[in-house]
């Protein structure tokens, strides 16, 4: 085996499986965290698995790091090598049937489907070879190969049981049935939702879907609805919309991602501009319906009251200057016209929405579960969340009841920085030893730092408990171990542990 070409290949065939594995499925495609792809998952164990098969055959590229296998040895490796490509095959058809693959992990997927039969087409003379020896099994060692070769066995092997841990969790991640969500809204609501497709709006639609209403949903790609529960009507223009066509209610939640890039010039008019201009779209579709809808559920968030340290604020408190409050200004200003054409508007300022399916939580969850989460600054900003079922429930809550005006759309008990750092490594049996700097992050993140991470809100949702909402989650720890999955039995070894 001492060919370079082929210890060439194999080096990059761990690259780029690293990078499909660091890059899209613990990235972009999060599938730790998802639990339609439990079966992905086992089968990326499994495959795993059979990289590290007991010493001798524990680690595949260990045994040709260190050794060369015959006779009889040969042959349960080149067995081991058969099951191996049988899974992978399986692996990527479970992959097509039940998610959406980005483009670079299709082009990934190729190139590691071809270089892995080049690979084999070289090793395959020296297994024959091997396999026609007297069975035995001959040390050896290809002096740097090799070592990357155990290092690289080492990290599929722990992968390998990333997978199957996270699989076997993947049956506590599921939410309950989205029939539940909405049991005080009326039988056969006509909806139309504008950024159905996010985080809050795949949720909604679910919901408002079993509940049995009618869902039209402004989508920018008709592609990018796939993914929602059906049947729904998904438009891409609110001009395609007749002027006979009736809705009860609006739900505006479109716009470009706050946190999405650095605060530049064009990058702050996009964030307003997107809310805006869907916003006056949506008047002027109420304009010319012949039947007006009677409710517009608009989206705001709670950085219309500033920056505001530890002041405990309701839907009464007034705001300060900054661009977040802006933002929320304008998005709720164009909807205010709404009220004119004499529908009820709701403007819902939105906290921090937590669910391991996206959001600021979806962004967090990696890095806190292999051990680099922390606390941004010092850690004393308020953080006021809502968990993303909560969420929708009070988004059907007040398109049921006679409320209007900006309502406050967090739980009960909003926490500090602190305190969600140690909660969410706490569910997740982690430590978060780690302290991010505020001028560090200033440094490289300007205002949106200052803003969204350095600085927050204490919000009660003064409004919602006063027309009477319960929520289903107010307390953080809580939420957060049934959101991650959490054992009951994990968390008490982490508390003796901590103690």
């Amino acid at each position: 085996m001492d060919n370079p070409v082929l210890w060439a290949l194999i080096g990059l065939q761990v690259v780029m499986g690293a990078f499909d594995t660091l890059f899209h499925h613990e990235g972009t495609e999060r599938l730790a965290w998802r639990p339609s792809q439990r079966q992905e998952l086992r089968l990326h164990g499994v495959r795993n698995f059979f990289y590290m098969i007991i010493f001798i055959f524990i680690f595949i590229f260990i045994c040709f790091a260190w050794t060369e296998p015959r006779g009889v040895f040969t042959m349960i490796l080149a067995t081991i090598l058969v099951v191996e490509v049988l899974i992978t095959l399986w692996d990527f058809v479970e992959e097509d049937l039940t998610r959406r693959l980005p483009a670079t992990e299709r082009v990934t997927h190729t190139l590691l489907a071809l270089n892995y039969g080049a690979i084999l087409a070289l090793a395959a003379p020296h297994l024959i070879a091997w396999a026609q020896m007297d069975s035995a099994i001959i040390p050896t060692h290809y002096g740097w190969w090799s070592i990357f070769a155990t290092l690289s066995a080492v990290g599929v092997g722990l992968f390998s049981a990333r997978d199957l841990l996270a699989a076997n969790r993947s049956d506590r991640l599921a939410r309950p049935d989205p029939a539940l969500l909405l049991p005080d809204l009326p039988a056969g609501q006509r909806v139309l939702i504008t950024g159905g497709t996010g985080f809050i709006g795949t949720r909604l639609v679910a919901a408002l879907v079993a509940g049995g209403h009618d869902v039209t949903v402004l989508t920018r790609r008709k592609d990018s609805a796939d993914h929602l529960a059906h049947p729904i009507r998904s438009i891409t223009d609110l001009r395609q919309i007749p002027d006979t066509a009736q809705f009860d209610s609006i739900i505006n939640l479109a716009g470009d991602a706050v946190a999405g890039g650095l605060w530049t010039k064009a990058k702050r008019g996009r964030i307003i501009g997107s809310r805006v201009d869907v916003t006056e779209q949506i008047i002027a579709l109420i304009d010319r319906l012949h039947l007006k809808p009677q409710s517009l559920i608009n989206g705001s968030a709670i950085g219309w009251y500033g920056l505001r340290d530890d002041t405990m604020l309701d839907e009464t408190a007034a705001s300060t200057d900054c661009f977040t409050h802006h933002v929320c200004a304008a998005w709720e200003k164009a909807a205010d016209a709404a009220s004119d054409r004499g529908l009820r508007v709701v403007k819902l300022r939105i906290g921090l929405v937590l669910g391991v399916e996206g959001g600021m939580l979806g962004k967090l969850l990696t890095p806190f579960e292999f051990g680099l989460g922390g606390r941004m600054g010092d850690g004393r900003q308020w953080m006021s969340w809502i968990d993303l079922d909560d969420m929708v429930r009070l988004i059907g809550f007040v398109m049921a009841h006679d409320i209007d005006g900006p309502i406050n759309a967090t739980a009960p008990n909003p926490v500090t920085n602190a305190d969600l750092t140690i909660a969410l490594a706490n569910a997740l049996g982690r430590p978060a030893w780690l302290r991010f700097p505020g001028w560090l992050l200033r440094f490289a993140l300007g205002d949106l730092a200052h803003e969204t991470m350095l600085s927050g809100q204490r919000i009660i949702p003064a409004k919602a408990q006063d027309a009477g909402f319960t929520f289903w989650h107010s307390d953080l720890n809580s939420a957060l171990r049934k959101m991650t999955g959490a054992r009951a039995t994990d968390i008490r070894a982490l508390r003796r542990r901590l103690s």
